[in-house]
């Protein structure tokens, strides 16, 4: 257990991705005037927790092991791969989700299928990775400049 809590990559890693889905609460207060608990369970949302994870892990390996790593270039690979998919794949599944939806609900008047809805929170926009990224990059450089 005590290599874990010298593990600060891990740990950067985590704080970000545990921020971000705190962030979620107060930001989608602010856009709707609704406060929903709920959301720090729930992928999607401002800013993109998957964005903050993959970045603080990446520059948390550059910052206590050296930019020169191999594990660096694997992680920001590992991270293109990530925030495109946020933005990219699950964004349009999420997008695909809404309009399935609807037409389930079109059909439904007289509930001839199944009501079970999918989930159309999946992916991120753009400015929600850019958010996630964001604090990807603070969280592992205040808490480098913390313990180094």
């Amino acid at each position: 257990m005590s290599g874990l809590l010298h593990n600060h990559v891990l740990i950067a890693a985590l704080i970000a991705w545990q921020l971000a889905q705190l962030l979620k609460i107060p930001f989608h207060f602010w856009r709707t005037q609704k406060i929903e608990w709920r959301l720090y369970f729930r992928p999607g949302g401002m800013p993109s927790s998957h964005s903050a994870l993959m970045i603080s892990t990446s520059l948390g390996i550059a910052l206590f092991h050296g930019f020169d790593n191999p594990l660096f270039a694997l992680s920001v690979a590992i991270s293109m791969i990530v925030l495109y998919d946020a933005a990219g794949v699950r964004r349009q599944a999420g997008m695909h989700a809404q309009k399935i939806n609807l037409i389930i609900e079109e059909l439904l008047q007289g509930h001839p299928i199944s009501q079970e809805q999918l989930k159309e929170v999946l992916g991120h926009s753009p400015l929600e990775v850019v958010g996630g990224t964001i604090l990807g990059i603070v969280v592992p450089l205040v808490y480098w400049l913390l313990v180094r």
